[in-house]
């Protein structure tokens, strides 16, 4: 798994977030959002009994964690709005070069 998730970093030009190639840190980054998910939705909501449960819960989370929820490393943006507004300085930018 880890040498796919290098071999998938280097197709895209991202680095490893920590550690050398193949080891158990390669793949930290995208580990630290299962956590997250697993410990808020998962083990604080208690189980789901049907597939359809699961899927829809599944859907909530990851939409308010990526467009909603509140994030201290982004003065505290949700991250879907701090990426729009990155993408509009990124275009008034290149308009003023």
């Amino acid at each position: 798994m880890s040498i796919r998730h290098t071999d998938r970093l280097a197709e895209i030009g991202a680095a490893a977030s920590a550690g050398s190639v193949a080891d158990s840190y390669d793949n930290a980054m995208t580990a630290a959002p299962n956590g997250t998910f697993k410990a808020e939705l998962i083990e604080m909501q208690g189980p789901r009994t049907t597939f359809d449960q699961v899927e829809r819960a599944i859907f909530q989370w990851v939409t308010w964690h990526n467009e909603e929820r509140l994030h201290s490393a982004l003065d505290y943006v949700p991250p879907a709005e701090y990426e729009h507004d990155w993408w509009r300085q990124q275009k008034a930018t290149q308009q003023s070069a």
